[in-house]
């Protein structure tokens, strides 16, 4: 039984990990701006509370609930994730902030204070996208996002090697498309390859086994461009 924390939980993706990891039994922390479709579950291994990833008061009660219930963080999941398809001339600076506060800095700042609590074996995963690839095709409209998922797979990069020593691990899974709510409303009517409980399972599984063979690495996981 490990002790795993998800952001962005309350559809999409992370819902569909917050199952896949309580059924397997594992203790579930379930972040997310709306707590109510995961506090509607009745698992008694599963915790969610509203948490808003641009507000510095949320941290704390992410720590104190571990310093007080778990001691110890085995897996993070940096699921959540704000997408904004606009002209770049039409992206205000103001768009560009609340982007890269949700993508980059929170990631950052949850990683942070969550650090004392993680231990040797620890594996931490942000979900990327393939837009952030250096090389990879681009699309109109997605500067704000497409920069930020390059940004933070710096990140991981320098996180990794910061804390290899410790043996806790950073790894980044950049994903195609996928079939989330988020997808339909930035692009609707497009359909992708994959559902979000298929690409939920296989990051169910890197979680669990992927610091045993990667730190540091960015694994493309897409099927198709997009």
């Amino acid at each position: 039984m490990k002790n795993i924390i998800i952001t962005g939980t309350s559809r999409g993706i992370g819902f569909e990990l917050v199952h896949l990891f309580a059924t397997a039994g594992h203790n579930v922390l379930a972040l997310s701006r709306n707590e109510k479709p995961i506090s509607n579950l009745t698992y008694d291994n599963i915790t969610s509370f509203a948490f808003d990833l641009t507000k510095q008061e949320d941290y704390q009660r992410v720590t104190d609930f571990v310093k007080d219930n778990w001691q110890q963080v085995d897996v993070v999941i940096h699921n959540a994730g704000a997408l904004l398809n606009r002209a770049f001339s039409e992206t205000t600076m103001e768009d560009f902030e609340w982007i890269y506060k949700v993508n980059v800095f929170g990631v950052a700042e949850l990683s942070r204070v969550l650090l004392p609590f993680m231990v040797e074996g620890s594996h931490v995963v942000t979900i990327s996208s393939m837009g952030g690839i250096q090389g990879s095709m681009k699309f109109p409209g997605l500067a704000a996002y497409s920069s930020s998922k390059g940004a933070v797979i710096t990140l991981v990069e320098l996180l990794a090697e910061e804390h290899k020593d410790q043996g806790i691990a950073f790894n980044v899974l950049a994903l195609g498309a996928v079939q989330t709510e988020m997808l339909a409303e930035a692009f609707p009517g497009y359909k992708a390859p994959l559902s979000a409980l298929e690409m939920a399972e296989y990051i169910f599984y890197f979680s669990l086994n992927g610091n045993k063979y990667y730190n540091g690495k960015i694994l493309q996981v897409s099927s198709s461009t997009p």
